[in-house]
């Protein structure tokens, strides 16, 4: 949703996307998002694993965590996710840029107390993470779903910014014998390292990449 708060004082009109198309997928490939909020005048900034399900966002944390403690009262937060895909290089320090995805959601939090969506998130976020894993591992305890919290944003009031292509050379520099153009940083999983408890059990299949 196009709002005063996600409407940017640049690029509004070249860079912005407002619909759960361009959205969705940003949230659906990022692994962690920041959590920022204001408490007592001082602001804080958390990072944090998320999973999205429809228009909504999950977090989870301990009950005792300060953090989830002081969000879950439904303060203002500010949630921001960003990918990034390359390094543009120019042929000047002033156009050297990145090529990324983001988005920024302003939202309050809403803690759900029902045991079985409590233990459904935790499947739907072990997948996210580790894809394959959920039933493979020992189940979850009772009291282990007990001692999580789990809070829920809506994530209507959004908005994605993305840049992509090549560097922005002014006209009188390219001709200069200068290279530009983009490095590739793509996000990849590589091989997964035992430790000493593991050393002698198979990789399984859902871990190799």
């Amino acid at each position: 949703m196009k709002t005063e708060r996600t409407t940017p004082s640049r690029y509004a009109n070249q860079r912005m996307h407002y619909d759960e198309a361009t959205l969705y997928p940003i949230l659906d490939e990022a692994l962690f998002c920041t959590i920022s909020y204001s408490h007592g005048g001082q602001p804080f900034s958390i990072p944090t694993a998320f999973v999205r399900k429809e228009n909504k966002l999950y977090i989870h944390g301990s009950v005792g965590s300060h953090f989830l403690r002081e969000i879950e009262k439904g303060i203002p937060v500010c949630i921001s996710i960003m990918l990034t895909d390359d390094l543009v290089v120019a042929k000047s320090a002033f156009h050297h840029s990145v090529n990324f995805r983001s988005a920024i959601i302003f939202s309050n939090a809403e803690k759900i107390e029902e045991f079985e969506s409590k233990a459904n998130f935790f499947r739907e976020l072990t997948e996210k993470i580790v894809p394959g894993s959920w039933h493979y591992l020992r189940p979850m305890r009772d009291s282990e779903v007990n001692k999580t919290m789990l809070l829920v944003f809506d994530i209507s009031e959004a908005s994605v910014k993305i840049r992509s292509g090549m560097p922005n050379n002014e006209d009188d520099e390219q001709n200069l014998p200068i290279w530009s153009g983009l490095i590739p940083i793509p996000s990849n999983r590589l091989t997964p390292v035992p430790d000493e408890s593991s050393v002698n059990i198979p990789l399984p299949e859902h871990l190799k990449y």
